[in-house]
């Protein structure tokens, strides 16, 4: 039986729908609320906190780096400035896929797979967020127009104007003054991260090292508003930074360039000092380098050959270079004799050619194989009789011999600021005994009385033994920086001076450097004779290989590069010293034949005039009585 058919009950429809609108209702109006409450959260409640995220989105601080200070020689010439150039920089955050626009920049710029490597390398070293890194420097005019047209390809790629170091005298001061170069990943670890702010360059060698922190100077930064896509469109506010202060040397330019000439394309070294006060005047290392390539980045092929070059021009001479000082410091063991009372300026040895230890068959040659007979201080000096020094350090012994030797700044540095100076060697007892687990034989000392053996020294540490001499024992560290933003340097840790039971003894020393240059049997005197002023000086050579006993130094038959080494040191004028000079020529064999020459030479560029005569200021004082008055005859 069908079912009935039943009625539809509008009135029950529409209490449904009206429930249902209203739970609709309450639930719109629950998410209203809801997104009500949150919108007054983020906007009332956390309006500082959304208010300075957005500040910061919109407002970025960028670091101002600082001008490098200037670097001038002592008459004011520059010697290290810095030059306006146009970098390519890239920031990683805005590039997106950076490693793409190296490519393209390197297809837009027609570059090497090389220079795409050090991009790369540059891009992975440590760095702020959104700071710009340098990848490439001094761009051309044709580089910027290219990048310029296709700036759509280069996200994050700008070209920006930067001032960059630069060395207008190129190889004439790179071992002394030094180069900057990019901050390394080591380096920036140790380096004040606030301050370094958009630096990309730092003090890598010599005075730009030792005094990076004056001339760096503190950064400055403004704040500036950017779009969506990090470009600057206006500055909001600016703290400019602090500049570096500006370095004097105590380096003459025109005197550096005379030391170069004097060596003449020869391997070797120069340095001369003014005893009085300590400074450097010339400081020459050849063959030397241009340190410019070095600011920017040189590159693999270029460093190679610079690194491998068997004339090491990247070695600095003067201050890394170790040869055994040979006679040049038989003034100072003179002089140390003499205070020690071991000899006196009268005490005299017999010389046949050689020296023998009692009981000892060996035979300590010297040099001048048919002897020189009788010969007291001042001969022994002139004539530089190995003999005579023999018997001295014998009776000096090492203990004593260590001691004034290292009084005299020899095994130990003396510069106050040059940071690549090595200490050199003076071995002692107890030296021999740490490095080879050895007692000390008096033959050892013996040939340390003539400047061989295990002692080793650079050509700084023979200029200042030198002017110890010259100055009586006056202790002053050699130095270069003349004044540094008008402040003259301040040795922080002052050497005493040497003072000995007599002063004459300085004397005794300088009359027999005197004989060198000027005496009938000077082994100098062929230098010496052309002079128009007095010199003290001495000679010495620095054995490269050794000769068996009995055999003779035969050059011919050694290579070149196994010649001895030249060495002379001098002071003029010798009464009145003002200019103290060392120099080494490697493999030159002769100091008196070769490295006096090129001493004289130097000394001729700081003491004469162009009238071959004295300049006034070095010129001694008239007595009264030669003195010209002003005053009309009465």
């Amino acid at each position: 039986m069908p079912q009935p058919i039943r009625l539809k009950d509008h009135e029950k429809d529409a209490r449904v729908v009206r429930n249902r609108v209203l739970v609709g209702a309450v639930g719109i109006l629950a998410l209203t609320l809801v997104l009500f409450a949150r919108m007054y959260y983020l906007q009332v409640i956390q309006y500082d906190y959304h208010s300075t995220l957005s500040e910061n989105n919109r407002v970025h601080v960028q670091p101002i780096p600082p001008n490098r200070g200037l670097i001038y020689d002592r008459n004011g010439v520059i010697i290290a400035d810095n030059r306006p150039s146009f970098s390519l920089t890239l920031t990683r955050e805005r590039a997106g896929d950076w490693e793409t626009v190296l490519d393209t920049v390197v297809e837009v710029l027609a570059l090497t797979p090389e220079d795409r490597e050090l991009f790369e390398k540059r891009l992975r070293q440590g760095r702020r967020p959104f700071e710009p890194v340098p990848i490439y420097f001094e761009l051309s005019e044709e580089q910027i127009a290219r990048i310029a047209v296709n700036q759509f390809r280069l996200p994050g790629v700008d070209v920006a104007a930067q001032l960059v170091r630069h060395y207008p005298l190129r190889e004439h001061f790179a071992h002394s003054v030094g180069y900057v170069g990019r901050i390394n990943e080591q380096e920036l670890k140790t380096l004040d991260p606030v301050n370094y702010s958009g630096t990309h360059h730092i003090g890598k060698t010599g005075i730009e090292r030792f005094y990076e922190d004056e001339l760096h100077g503190e950064v400055g930064y403004e704040e500036v508003e950017t779009n969506a896509r990090g470009r600057v469109l206006r500055v909001l506010n600016r703290t400019d930074p602090k500049p570096g202060k500006d370095l004097q040397l105590t380096l003459d330019t025109q005197l550096q360039e005379a030391a170069e000439q004097a060596l003449g394309g020869r391997r070797g070294a120069i340095v001369a000092l003014e005893p009085s006060t300590g400074e450097v005047l010339a400081m020459v290392s050849q063959p030397s380098f241009d340190p410019n390539p070095f600011v920017t980045g040189i590159s693999f092929k270029a460093y190679a050959e610079l690194r491998d070059s068997i004339d090491r021009p990247l070695y600095n001479r003067v201050l890394r270079g170790l040869y055994p000082p040979g006679s040049t410091i038989k003034p100072v063991v003179a002089v140390a004799g003499l205070d020690a009372g071991v000899v006196t300026p009268s005490t005299r040895v017999f010389d046949p050619g050689f020296y023998q230890l009692p009981n000892y068959d060996h035979k300590y040659r010297n040099w001048n194989r048919s002897g020189d007979g009788w010969v007291d201080l001042r001969l022994a000096i002139a004539r530089s009789n190995d003999t005579y020094f023999y018997d001295l350090a014998h009776k000096m012994g090492i203990d004593r011999l260590h001691d004034y030797m290292t009084r005299f700044g020899l095994g130990q540095r003396v510069s106050l600021d040059m940071y690549e100076e090595t200490a050199g060697l003076m071995p002692s007892r107890d030296w021999k005994r740490g490095r080879y687990k050895q007692a000390w034989f008096p033959g050892e000392t013996i040939i340390l009385g003539i400047g061989q053996g295990y002692m080793q020294v650079t050509p700084l540490q023979l200029a200042q033994a030198t002017s110890l001499v010259a100055t009586h024992g006056k202790w002053i560290r050699p130095h270069l920086a003349k004044s540094l933003d008008n402040e003259p340097p301040v040795d922080p840790d002052p050497i005493p001076d040497i003072k000995l039971r007599d002063d004459r003894f300085w004397d005794y020393a300088r009359q027999g450097m005197e004989e060198v240059m000027h005496g009938e049997r000077g082994t100098a005197r062929k230098v010496g004779n052309s002079a128009v002023y007095r010199i003290a000086g001495k000679s010495g050579t620095a054995q490269v290989v050794a000769i068996r006993q009995g055999e003779r130094y035969n050059s011919a038959a050694l290579a070149e590069r196994h010649r001895d080494h030249a060495l002379f040191v001098a002071f003029a004028p010798a009464d009145d010293p003002k200019i103290v000079v060392a120099a080494m020529v490697e493999n030159g064999e002769s100091g008196s034949g070769v490295a006096a020459p090129v001493v004289k030479q130097v000394i001729d560029a700081w003491l004469l005039g162009e009238d071959g005569q004295l300049k006034p200021e070095f010129r001694p004082a008239l007595p009264m009585a030669e003195q010209k008055s002003d005053r009309p005859h009465e």
